[in-house]
């Protein structure tokens, strides 16, 4: 005998799933007759409701980082770690170690144990985050991608103030220096930094790719070097501070010689020589927005998995400045 699930609970009452798991789950949130009707409905059709499966929440949720040692995460990890905390929900962090192998196998490994998943800046492919999302209730970070919930950066807004501020300093030329070749963030950055560079007079080159480490900014920039730019924007502040380490040992001013943008704006993009011009962005809200939506999902619907029903606002994107700084500098003539 096929199970009987809160559609056919629904289809009974008369109304919605999200309204049949509202008034079951969260009795509060809906009126007294509806939660009557749902329930005689429930009883109607012989549906188990979640007291009488004496089904007990974990209350926990899990936060699978590509790379935990990159500080970016942090403002991230601490917005998403308040607005868990404040509902109760113990919050886990795993590191996926910029790898998709290990970021499933982390996600598989907790699906038993956790509520839900936050993915952030996710190295699985398309297909792969689809399929999670059927499976597991999981909200995207720094990622976007058509029938998933997700919040992110408007890194579109703050590679045109790259654009607009290197060629008011009189830049014709740039070259990027591409940080991780799964990085869906990152690709939108060259992209975007590619197509838009004709509409400021800009020529966009491209090098790499590189890890996101400050190890890896001395060999960015001894490529770099060879074709003589004007400016480099590097994938992130930590390949932005070692390319800046590697060009003042090759007696390479920043920024008399050669510009440098990061992006991210990390703790230490202010305390570097020079200070590091670089796009920022409300990561802790970026964090706490991720868990709100998830929290939203598992309170709406516990006992289902996949992408919300009908959810507001499933794909949000928040603001990015430009902060300068003096990495940037007007182009010397010769």
């Amino acid at each position: 005998m096929p199970k009987v699930t809160i559609y056919d609970v629904a289809q009974e009452a008369g109304v919605a799933p999200s309204t049949v798991s509202r008034a079951l789950n969260r009795p509060a949130r809906v009126s007294d007759s509806m939660r009557r009707r749902v329930q005689e409905a429930a009883e109607s059709v012989g549906y188990a409701t979640p007291a009488r499966q004496g089904r007990t929440p974990r209350k926990t949720i899990a936060m699978v980082l590509a790379d935990i040692t990159n500080p970016h995460f942090i403002k991230i990890i601490r917005g998403a770690e308040m607005r868990a905390k404040s509902s109760g929900f113990t919050f886990v962090v795993v590191n996926a170690e910029e790898s998709p192998q290990i970021e499933l196998t982390q996600v598989r490994g907790l699906a038993s144990k956790v509520d839900g998943f936050v993915l952030a800046s996710s190295r699985l492919p398309d297909q792969e985050l689809l399929a999670l999302g059927n499976r597991h209730k999981l909200v995207l970070l720094n990622r976007d991608l058509d029938g998933l919930t997700s919040v992110r950066l408007d890194m579109v807004h703050g590679c045109r103030l790259i654009l607009e501020h290197l060629a008011s300093l009189g830049h014709r030329e740039f070259t990027f220096c591409a940080g991780p070749p799964g990085s869906w963030i990152g690709s939108l950055r060259w992209a975007t930094l590619r197509d838009a560079a004709h509409e400021h007079g800009l020529t966009a080159h491209r090098i790499g790719p590189y890890a996101p480490t400050v190890a890896a900014g001395g060999v960015a920039a001894d490529t770099a070097l060879r074709a003589r730019p004007t400016a480099l924007v590097a994938h992130n502040d930590m390949l932005a501070f070692g390319i800046m380490d590697r060009l003042a040992s090759r007696g390479v001013a920043v920024p008399d010689d050669v510009s440098v943008v990061g992006f991210d704006n990390n703790f230490a993009a202010d305390l570097v020589t020079p200070p590091l011009t670089t796009v920022d962005g409300p990561g802790g809200e970026v964090g706490g927005r991720g868990v709100d939506l998830l929290l939203r999902s598992i309170a709406d619907e516990p006992d289902r998995h996949g992408p919300l029903i009908d959810p507001p606002d499933d794909r949000i994107t928040l603001p990015t400045e430009l902060i300068l700084r003096e990495s940037t500098g007007v182009v010397r003539p010769g």
